[in-house]
């Protein structure tokens, strides 16, 4: 019978598997095999029931291996029930794994293997295929792998698959665990990855060692306003980071708005050159002043997506000066009768 009040005390092992899980239903044993045939056996796995009314919780109170922590409790979120998982763990790495996508059976070695010889790295993800439902889709997640190209695209989205990583536990009691602050999550996990990168290099291995599983009723998807405006929250903040501000100011917010298409964040005086000045400072500062030439790409290339994007919009912004124009003329003519 898997552990449901504590987890007994022992020998620590390398690494905690930390799944969270509501509602599981025909993926999560299929998921909880990939765990538990790894290659690398020193882990422990910590499941929570995260509310399930289905049959997840006789699933995992099913599980005889002594390796797996099973949790029950009310839906706490997914970024509360991952904290509690963390604050469980005893590994020195803390490794993801969603109920619904698949590891290689080599994961959890390599990922290990690579943190124990980079010690300045504090979180390593994997590439992944992208599957709808059962089926390989012929698509995939081949993010950046190097540390600076990486921390350049977080400045505008998220390029670590979240059931691919794995983060050193002394970094989360380091820079903190996942947010649960309703206007920064979701997305939790590009909020994590965040503050992370700013105290530790990151890497994505280059083998797609994770399938991950593309889910349409996605919580980006079916609450998309919300999700929008935290990720512009999010982006600003990387923005004002990289380039040397202690907080964001509207050229940051500008920037952000722009690349996630938030209308309504993005000031009417908007500067592009000064947006262009800021994405140059920015990948600079990534870069320790070398930049080199993949680095200089992306930033000449979200230098010339802004222009476009400033482009595109010239036309709503005229429009909107001169309904504002009008609008102050007309108040301006009953001014008179108003006094």
């Amino acid at each position: 019978m898997a552990m449901q009040a504590m987890i007994k005390q022992g020998s620590a092992p390398t690494v905690s598997v930390v799944l969270s899980v509501k509602n599981g239903g025909r993926d999560l044993p299929e998921a909880v095999g990939t765990i538990l045939t790894q290659t690398f056996a020193d882990f422990e796995l910590i499941a929570i029931n995260n509310g399930s009314t289905d049959e997840t919780r006789a699933f995992l109170d099913g599980i005889s291996d002594p390796r797996v922590h099973v949790f029950h409790q009310e839906d706490a979120g997914l970024a509360g029930a991952l904290n509690r998982g963390i604050a469980l763990a005893r590994g020195r790495y803390i490794a993801r794994q969603d109920h619904d996508d698949l590891a290689d059976p080599s994961r959890i070695a390599k990922q290990v293997d690579f943190l124990d010889t980079h010690p300045h790295y504090g979180l390593v993800g994997t590439r992944a295929e992208i599957w709808v439902g059962d089926k390989p889709s012929g698509r995939f997640h081949d993010h950046p792998t190097e540390d600076q190209l990486l921390k350049f695209d977080l400045l505008f989205n998220n390029p670590f698959v979240h059931s691919s990583v794995m983060m050193r536990k002394s970094a989360l009691e380091r820079v903190g665990f996942y947010t649960t602050d309703p206007a920064r999550q979701p997305p939790e996990d590009y909020e994590l990855w965040s503050r992370i990168s700013r105290h530790y290099r990151v890497a994505n291995l280059a083998e797609r060692l994770t399938v991950y599983r593309e889910v349409p009723a996605s919580m980006s998807r079916v609450s998309a306003q919300p999700f929008l405006q935290k990720l512009v929250t999010i982006s600003s903040e990387n923005l004002a980071y990289a380039s040397g501000a202690a907080a964001p100011q509207q050229v940051h917010v500008d920037i952000a708005a722009l690349i996630h298409g938030a209308e309504d964040g993005v000031s009417l005086k908007s500067d592009v050159k000064q947006m262009c000045a800021v994405i140059q400072e920015a990948g600079c500062r990534i870069g320790n002043g070398q930049v080199g030439p993949e680095l200089a790409q992306r930033i000449a290339n979200a230098q010339t997506h802004i222009h476009h994007l400033v482009r595109l919009r010239l036309p709503m912004v005229n429009l909107a000066w001169r309904a504002a124009r009008a609008i102050r003329g007309k108040f301006r003519r009953l001014m008179p009768i108003i006094r």
